[in-house]
């Protein structure tokens, strides 16, 4: 019997870059950070979400072949996988303090299905969506 998901994770071109801005500009922490040889295992987690953690991981052996890693750095680089969402309290005074930390937003805030929500990407290319979440919401959607 399963009992959850615990991480997921995401390609990134450098893991050092990708770990600094998990950490410096979204707030994330360091769950994880070890190494077997060339691989490393690193996962951060958001402050408020202690049992899930985000991978950042780098394709390449012993994982993927060279050509495999070097496609799947090309696909992300375009933002071509899937977006992510992080949720907020306030859509608009996040996108104020990110970007004043030097976040990428491909989408300023905006006001649409009831709330608002933003786009920006990490500087591997994978897509985030910000959604504000709205007030008596647990998780950010409708029932």
């Amino acid at each position: 019997m399963t009992t959850g998901i615990n991480t997921a994770g995401l390609y990134v071109r450098d893991q050092d870059e990708a770990l600094s801005f998990y950490v410096e500009k979204l707030g994330f922490v360091v769950h994880t950070d070890v190494r077997n040889g060339d691989y490393r295992w690193l996962t951060v987690q958001h402050p408020d979400q202690p049992s899930f953690q985000l991978g950042l991981f780098k394709p390449g052996p012993p994982v993927h072949d060279i050509a495999t890693a070097q496609t799947l750095h090309e696909v992300v680089a375009k933002g071509a996988m899937p977006p992510l969402v992080l949720l907020v309290d306030n859509c608009r005074a996040a996108y104020e303090r990110m970007s004043k930390c030097g976040v990428e937003f491909t989408q300023e805030p905006m006001e649409r299905y009831g709330t608002v929500d933003a786009g920006f990407r990490d500087p591997s290319g994978n897509g985030w969506k910000m959604i504000e979440v709205a007030p008596n919401s647990q998780s950010g959607s409708s029932k």
